[in-house]
């Protein structure tokens, strides 16, 4: 192992584009959403710091600049501001809900605050012809979330379109290619969002279009060569599409220098060590190590129940466990990790900005000096149907790549409340025969993650004839594109019925089933 005592991040491929697209995050958890619906479009985006200077971005020559929305109202104390000179750089300027408003405040109008924030779906009315909005209806449903708003603009901005509460939904600079919008088109509640950023993108920025995640693979995979050069990677497999995904490219680029670690930690799925085993085998002659964490890892979370101090005991006991296997792994340098732009965001650590930490993924950061590890994040900056498509590009198996995400911690933060081993089997009989059916109903590939959680609350029933007193297993499904929002899947009543019936009658220590009808937002897709 490397005698570092610091860890150091090597960062994912520069990803070379003759057309880029900034996105300025002011701390929105949509910042990254952004930039997956400029992807869409073929136009390569990166995220910078807000306070990013003109005289830098103009180095970088963005063909646009897109600056997100926030928590912040643009006139307190301490806001988060950008450098007022971008807007006379003559590149595209769109601002989206906060970036708006700070685009027009520092262009000399008054932004204040509305009676009720407004939450939710709108019906936004374009008043005004604009390249922005061609070829959408004059009527389109938009997605609003905001405190503040414009309640009125001088001659320097156009008003293009107003909603009821809402009288300038978006504008444009007189003179300058500057353009606000008060909703939020990245999401998918506003339908015709990608239209809008695609009218953007080609029609204001001038983008051709012509970057292909296969380019992503190529240069990442050279990355990571030049960087590794004849040194040892060691990666941390749990059989999900991530690592896989990450253990591909890094095989792809390094051949029979990666090893592979895989920590049993006690926290997974009925049969999955030896699915993960069987898999790993038939595609890759690597190097791999199993780990039996089971007593560390419940040990350590004996008594307790708070998520957040879940999910750490589980990051520390990880890092115990891959050190003292990875000590035994000569020439190892570089540690490899599964990281999407999801966990990034979420852990409000996309960029040195203003994000508010969602929950703690103990797979972004965290790692102690002392493992003298450098980091490679290779998936660092792709969301999960981008990270799916480079595994099809990579040839690895759909089954494998269509594989429904499993977090970091495994069955700990979807059995609430103490973590125990006769608790923990409990779940896995359930999500098995939840996993079973969905499969059996041919909807695995419809939805994008179902898991049953065990809660913690007993309820009464009646079974024989006698009454129980017993927890209960709420199923979760959701519909996605991104996992940054998510709508609960509209699974038939019959399959449910069936599900259910299932898990009372062979599960022991169930006497209830409930299904989780929440949306993200406002709601996460796990529980904890």
């Amino acid at each position: 192992m490397t005698n570092s005592t610091t860890p150091q991040q090597v960062p994912p491929a520069a990803l070379v584009s003759d057309e880029r697209v900034l996105v300025l995050d002011f701390g929105s958890q949509y910042a990254q959403l952004i930039a997956r619906r400029v992807r869409e479009q073929n136009v390569y985006c990166e995220i910078v710091r807000h306070d990013l200077t003109a005289e830098r971005i103009s180095e970088l020559q963005p063909k646009g600049i897109i600056l997100s929305g926030g928590p912040a109202s643009v006139y307190a104390e301490g806001a988060p501001q950008c450098d007022p000179a971008i807007f006379r750089l003559g590149i595209p300027v769109l601002g989206i809900c906060y970036g708006m408003q700070l685009a027009c405040e520092a262009l000399g109008e008054q932004v204040g605050s509305t009676p009720t924030r407004e939450f939710g779906r709108a019906v936004c009315r374009v008043s005004a012809e604009n390249e922005l909005f061609a070829g959408l209806p004059d009527e389109t449903q938009v997605w609003m979330s905001h405190g503040d708003q414009l309640p009125k603009v001088s001659e320097q901005f156009v008003p293009l379109a107003a909603t009821d509460t809402c009288p300038v939904a978006a504008v444009k600079h007189h003179e300058l290619p500057v353009y606000g919008l008060q909703f939020h088109p990245e999401v998918t509640h506003t339908p015709a969002g990608g239209q809008l950023l695609r009218n953007f993108l080609i029609s204001v920025c001038q983008c051709v279009g012509a970057w292909k995640l296969g380019d992503f693979a190529a240069q990442t995979i050279a990355a990571i060569r030049e960087r590794v050069g004849d040194a040892r990677v060691i990666c941390g497999l749990s059989g999900g599409v991530d690592s896989s995904v990450t253990a591909a490219l890094l095989y792809r680029a390094i051949g029979d220098q990666l090893s592979c670690i895989l920590v049993n930690n006690g926290l997974l799925r009925k049969s999955e060590q030896d699915t993960v085993v069987r898999e790993f085998t038939d595609h890759f002659r690597t190097d791999l190590h199993v780990v039996d964490g089971e007593e560390l890892f419940l040990n350590t979370l004996a008594g307790v129940t708070d998520p957040q101090e879940k999910r750490q005991r589980i990051g520390h006991a990880f890092i115990d466990c891959f050190r003292a296997e990875a000590e035994g792994i000569s020439n190892a340098k570089f540690l490899a990790q599964g990281t999407l732009y999801p966990d990034v965001i979420e852990s409000g650590a996309a960029v040195d900005g203003p994000a508010d930490t969602i929950k703690t993924h103990h797979n972004v950061g965290g790692l102690p000096a002392e493992l003298g590890f450098e980091l490679i994040e290779p998936l660092r900056d792709l969301f999960k149907d981008e990270v799916r498509r480079l595994g099809i590009e990579l040839g690895l198996p759909e089954d494998l790549v269509w594989r429904h995400p499993f977090p970091g911690p495994g069955l700990a933060v979807r059995c609430l409340g103490e973590v125990t081993r006769e608790r923990l089997d409990v779940l896995r009989e359930a999500d098995d025969i939840l996993i079973n059916e969905i499969k059996e109903a041919d909807l695995y590939r419809q939805t994008s993650q179902v898991f049953a959680v065990l809660l913690p609350v007993q309820s009464v029933g009646v079974m024989g004839d006698c009454r129980t007193y017993e927890p209960a297993i709420a199923i979760r499904s959701v519909d996605t594109d991104d996992f940054m929002t998510a709508d609960w899947s509209r699974l038939p009543y019959d399959l449910l019925a069936r599900i259910s019936t299932r898990i009372i009658n062979e599960v022991r220590g169930v006497n209830r089933v409930v299904y989780d009808i929440s949306s993200k937002p406002p709601a996460t897709i796990e529980w904890e």
